[in-house]
């Protein structure tokens, strides 16, 4: 036999034997049970959600999806956890927009907020509303602003966290329109909701279900949703454009990621199970009595969502000036 030929043989026999471990661990992916880390702690939305995913999740991959919440830092803590695991797809994790602002808020963080991670997929929309106690005389957006501008200074915004959704709204509303607003800073949506019930403060841009039975009960005055359509969650709300506030629309919204350097089959047999989760009518039902508008998207996609929203709200940040540190 000719050498050359028999060199080429050889070469691919031993091609193949490297290949084939891989080849072997990608169809019997997972193999143990997947951690899904949630960098928030336990009861709130991001937590909620997590867990009716995973559940799901768990069943489609016929592995238990274990929750774990790693909460700190504005979630910097658990994010840390996500990028610095084993890239097999056993760890996984739970991202949302403070993601997208944390680059700009912390002037240094352990990771980078890109290139640390592969993107599986975007879930879901938050609903964020914009509230005021009863007392305040407006109705409506249009009234809102005249009315700040008309009162400079008399009226205070809760912020539930710097950074958070509710602060960029703020922000933007204050540059869009030169209103005075006096800023009064909470360390979490429900001190803020409480305060504003009680009328020590007049405004609040709130996620939905935490202000929800209140706006029922008539003890605070929904105005509109910061969402760029009609929200099925809350049908009866104007956006904010339909309320005579075009260009504004600000939410939370959450995303499932991987370690960078995971393989891309791991990645795109994650995303099919979750974009097949997201459509079950139970998953779907239970999601949108979270106030979240379900999504489901490519890795892609959801790449480039996160690049373009890294550099709009990085830009509203800076803008504004807001820094943690």
């Amino acid at each position: 036999m000719n050498k050359s030929i028999l060199w080429v043989m050889l070469c691919a026999g031993f091609g193949a034997l490297a290949i084939a471990p891989f080849a072997i661990a990608q169809s019997t992916y997972p193999s143990r049970a997947v951690r899904l880390v949630v960098p928030f702690p336990p009861g709130g939305g991001t937590d909620a959600i997590s867990r009716i995913v995973g559940q799901r999740l768990g069943e489609s991959l016929a592995q238990q999806v274990v929750i774990d919440n790693r909460s700190g830092a504005g979630g910097i803590i658990g994010t840390d956890i996500i990028a610095k695991a084993a890239p097999d797809g056993h760890t996984i994790g739970m991202i949302i927009s403070a993601h997208s602002v944390n680059p700009v808020l912390y002037s240094k963080l352990p990771y980078d907020s890109v290139k640390s991670f592969a993107p599986i997929s975007l879930v879901a929309y938050g609903l964020y509303v914009v509230v005021v106690h009863p007392a305040l005389p407006v109705k409506s957006m249009q009234e809102l602003i005249a009315h700040a501008k008309a009162n400079p200074g008399h009226i205070n915004v809760a912020l539930a966290g710097a950074g958070s959704p509710g602060h960029l709204a703020v922000e933007q509303l204050k540059s869009a329109y030169n209103t005075n607003l006096n800023s009064v800073l909470y360390k979490g949506s429900g001190p803020a909701v409480t305060d504003l019930v009680a009328g020590q403060v007049q405004l609040l841009f709130a996620s939905f279900p935490a202000v929800q039975q209140l706006i029922a009960a008539g003890r605070l005055r929904a105005l509109a949703t910061t969402s760029a359509k009609r929200s099925p969650v809350a049908p009866d709300l104007p956006t904010a454009a339909e309320a005579g506030i075009p260009n504004f629309t600000v939410g939370e919204w959450y995303g499932l990621t991987a370690p960078s350097g995971t393989d891309q089959t791991i990645i795109a047999r994650l995303n099919k199970e979750i974009v097949k989760a997201l459509a079950v009518p139970e998953v779907k039902d239970r999601l949108l009595g979270l106030g979240a508008e379900i999504v489901g998207s490519t890795p892609q996609d959801f790449g480039k969502f996160l690049q373009t929203e890294i550099t709009k709200q990085g830009k509203l940040l800076r803008d504004s000036g807001i820094k943690v540190e």
